[in-house]
C-alpha cells in the first residue's frame, strides 16, 4: 500500500465519503479520470467539484477489475492534506465485500448461496427480507436457492449491504448461427467504422476487450461513450454466444438502426432478425424489442412481457440500460438464467434505481474512459460552452410567482435565447448543427427564426428518416430537434450541438446529447457543445446538475455572460 506521503494534489478527501476537488489544479483533469471508475460527482461548482464515494460505485469498480489498493493509491496520490485513516479503512472493508457472497450451482444441491464467513451468513438468514428465498442450509458456508428467486435474493442483499457475486452460470439457450463479417485487412478511415465504404472493418481494441470481459464474467454492463460502437459490442458478443438473442431498445428508430447494423456486421439475415414494437409484432431467432411495447398496459397487465418467454433466448441485450423502464426491472429479476448484457454510456440513473441494474442485469464489467478514446481518436475531441442569457424583464414577474415545471419552462423558453442561438448559428456558418431543445413552441420558434426543419415526436416516421438522410448527405445544414433525437440516432458529420432546453436536470440527458457531435470527422473537425441557459433562474440551476457526468468524464465547460 502507499506510503502515504502526500505531494499537494488537487484533492481533499474528507472522511465522511466526500471528495472534493480543486478544479483549477494542473493535475485536475488527471485526478478526475483517476477516480472515476470509484466515485460519483455530486456538486460543480466554479472552483470545487465535490464527489461522493458510495458503496455501489465502489463495488462496480472491484467488479470491473480494481481492487481496494488501487482506488486507495489514487486518493493517496492526489490528496492536497493526509487522507483520513478510517476512510481508507472503510474503502478497504467496503471492496472486501465483493467476493465474500456467490451463488453458484451445484449437481447435487441446485442453485447454492456460498458465503467465505459463516458468521456472515448466519445473520444475513436470519433477515426478515430474506424469508422464503433460501432452501435448506447444506453445511456452514452454504445455503440452497430458490431458482425463482436467483435475481430477488442478489437484490435484498445488496440492499443489506452484501453484494453478490453470480457464479451459477447460465442455459445455453436455443443455439443460432451467428458470426461477424470482419475483413480487417485495411486500417479504419478517419471517419470511423460507419464510413467504411467496401465493407471492410474489424473491431477496435476496445470493443474487442469489452467483450472479452464480459463473456469472461457474470453478466453485466458495458460502458462506452456514445459514438464509441456500443452496438458492435453487442452484436461480437452475440456472434460468441450463438444463440437467439432478445435486444431491449428504447424505440422503433434505435430498433431500426440495430437491424441494419446488424445485418451489415454480421452473417444476420433479413428473415432471421425481428423487431416488435408498435406497429410490428415479429418473434425470430434475433428480435429487436422496444421497452415502449414491452411495458404497455392494458385492464393492468402488461400485454407483451410474454415476449420474454416466447423463445429460449441465449442472451438477452439490454440498449441503453440506464433508461430500463421499472416493468422491465422486475421482469428481469425472473430472467436470470439468460446471459444479460447491458450497454449504456453512464450508468447515472435519474431515479436512483443503479442498484437494480447492479444486481438484477449484473455490475460493471468494462469501462474506458471518454477521453481516452478522444486520445486514440475513436471519437471527436469536443469543447463544452454554457452561454447564459438574462430574463427579459417583462417575464420575471410571471416567473417569480410560477411554480414546478411552470417555472422551469418559463426560465428554459425565455426569448433571449433566440439571438444567441441564431448567432452561434451564424458563427458555424460551415458546421452540420443540431439545435436541440426540450418544448415543442420553443422548437417551433427557433425553427422560424433559422429557416430551418423543425423534427419532433409527432413527425411521420418517413419525413423523420427524410430530414435524417438530408442532413446525412449535408442538404440540410441546420436541424432542429426534439429529445427524440437524444438516443440512437445517427447522424455521424454532426459537429455542433446547441442545448436550449431539457429534461430538467438531466444528466443522461447531456451526455446523450452531446454523444449526437462525438462521431469522429472526416475532416477532423473538433466538436462544438453549446447550453444556452437562462442565468439566475432554475434553468441555470438544472444546467449545472446536466453538466455534473460530463465533467465527470474530464471534459470542462466554458462559461460565458450575455
Amino acid at each position: 500500500m502507499h506510503s502515504g506521503v502526500t505531494t499537494g494534489g488537487p484533492l481533499i478527501v474528507q472522511s465522511d465519503r466526500t471528495i472534493l476537488l480543486e478544479s483549477d489544479h494542473p493535475e485536475a483533469a488527471e485526478a478526475a479520470i483517476a477516480i472515476a471508475p470509484f466515485a460519483q460527482l455530486s456538486k460543480t461548482p466554479e472552483h470545487i467539484h465535490t464527489y461522493t464515494i458510495t458503496p455501489l460505485g465502489l463495488w462496480n469498480a472491484r467488479a470491473s477489475g480494481h481492487d481496494a489498493e488501487g482506488v486507495v493509491d489514487v486518493l493517496l496520490d492526489y490528496a492536497k492534506h493526509p487522507v483520513p485513516h478510517e476512510l481508507l479503512l472503510d474503502i478497504v472493508d467496503v471492496m472486501d465485500r465483493w467476493g465474500v457472497l456467490t451463488l453458484t450451482r451445484s449437481p447435487v444441491h441446485g442453485l447454492v448461496l456460498e458465503s467465505t464467513d459463516a458468521a456472515l451468513l448466519d445473520s444475513l438468514l436470519t433477515q426478515p427480507d430474506l424469508a422464503g428465498k433460501t432452501g435448506a442450509r447444506i453445511d456452514a458456508g452454504s445455503v440452497a436457492v430458490h431458482p425463482s428467486e436467483r435475481g430477488e435474493l442478489k437484490h435484498v442483499l445488496l440492499k443489506l449491504g452484501h453484494p453478490v457475486a453470480d457464479a451459477a452460470g447460465y442455459v445455453d439457450g436455443e443455439a443460432h448461427a451467428i458470426d461477424l463479417t470482419e475483413r480487417p485487412e485495411q486500417s479504419e478511415p478517419e471517419g470511423g467504422q460507419d464510413s467504411v465504404a467496401d465493407g471492410a472493418w474489424a473491431l477496435r481494441p476496445y470493443q474487442a476487450r469489452a467483450v472479452d470481459t464480459y463473456l469472461a464474467g457474470e453478466s453485466g454492463v458495458v460502458v462506452l461513450p456514445c459514438g464509441a460502437g456500443k452496438t458492435l459490442v453487442g452484436a461480437a458478443a452475440m456472434a460468441r454466444v450463438k444463440a437467439t438473442t432478445l435486444i431491449l431498445v428504447t424505440n422503433s428508430v434505435s430498433a431500426k438502426q440495430w437491424k441494419a447494423e446488424l445485418l451489415r456486421r454480421t452473417t444476420l439475415t433479413e428473415e432471421e432478425i425481428g423487431e416488435y414494437s408498435g406497429t410490428v409484432k415479429e418473434i425470430r431467432p434475433v428480435t429487436i424489442a422496444t421497452y415502449q411495447v414491452l411495458t404497455t398496459r392494458r385492464k393492468g397487465s402488461y400485454l407483451h412481457l410474454e415476449l420474454l418467454d416466447a423463445r429460449d433466448w441465449g442472451l438477452v441485450i439490454y440498449d441503453e440500460v440506464h433508461l430500463l423502464p421499472a416493468p422491465v426491472f422486475r421482469l428481469t429479476a425472473g430472467l436470470q438464467a439468460r446471459r444479460r448484457l447491458g450497454l449504456t454510456a453512464t450508468l447515472v440513473r435519474e431515479d436512483s434505481r443503479e442498484d437494480e441494474v447492479f444486481s438484477l442485469i449484473g455490475p460493471k464489467q468494462f469501462e474506458v474512459p471518454w477521453k481516452e478514446i478522444e486520445q486514440a481518436g475513436y471519437i471527436a475531441s469536443a469543447h463544452c460552452h454554457e452561454v447564459r442569457v438574462r430574463l427579459d424583464s417583462g417575464l420575471r414577474r410571471a416567473y417569480g410567482s410560477a411554480e414546478g415545471e411552470d417555472r422551469y419552462r418559463l426560465a428554459a423558453t425565455a426569448d433571449s435565447k433566440i439571438p444567441v442561438v441564431k448567432e452561434l448559428v451564424e458563427n458555424h456558418g460551415d458546421a452540420q448543427i443540431l439545435v436541440i431543445g426540450q418544448y415543442i413552441d420553443q422548437l417551433e420558434e427557433l425553427g422560424a427564426a433559422l429557416d430551418a426543419p423543425v423534427l419532433t415526436g409527432r413527425t411521420p416516421e418517413r419525413e423523420r428518416e427524410e430530414l435524417y438522410a438530408g442532413f446525412r448527405a449535408g442538404t440540410v445544414r441546420v436541424l432542429v430537434v426534439s429529445k427524440v433525437a437524444n438516443f440512437s440516432v445517427d447522424l455521424p458529420e454532426a459537429s455542433v450541438a446547441i442545448q436550449v432546453s431539457g429534461s430538467f436536470g438531466s444528466r443522461q440527458e447531456e451526455a446523450q446529447r452531446l454523444g449526437r457531435i462525438l462521431r469522429p470527422k472526416a475532416t477532423a473537425r473538433s466538436a462544438e457543445f453549446y447550453t444556452v441557459v437562462t442565468a439566475e433562474t432554475v434553468d441555470e440551476r438544472f444546467a449545472a446538475h446536466r453538466r455534473r457526468f460530463l465533467t465527470e468524464q474530464g471534459y470542462s465547460y466554458t462559461i460565458e455572460n450575455r
